[in-house]
């Protein structure tokens, strides 16, 4: 079965402490059913140096978040939407928006 949210795509946090932020699709993890976000689920990372005469530092980067926590976001009506599948003529699936019925892709 296709994916129902693909890199590329605008989603909403629905769960979570990132609950309400929008973003985009960066990667998919679908071995794991996980997504990365671009500015959410912001995680510190320490840093040790690695060279002589390097710094060590913390670094700010987002961390994995399930799938079944984020929404996609109709690209048409800017709201967030479960997302169907329909079948074109050729026999190729597009992905359709549940709450205004348009396609997507």
């Amino acid at each position: 079965m296709p994916a129902k949210i693909k890199r590329g795509d605008t989603v909403v946090v629905i769960a979570g402490k990132d609950r309400g932020k929008r973003g985009e699709v960066r990667r998919m993890l679908r071995k794991h059913g996980r997504v990365v976000v671009e500015g959410v689920n912001i995680v510190k990372k320490h840093q040790r140096a690695r060279q002589a005469g390097q710094q060590s530092e913390i670094i700010e980067r987002e961390a994995p978040i399930h799938l079944s926590n984020v929404m996609l976001v109709d690209p048409g009506t800017s709201e967030p939407t479960r997302v169907t599948f329909r079948a074109r003529e050729d026999g190729s699936l597009v992905r359709v928006s549940k709450k205004s019925g348009e396609d997507i892709d």
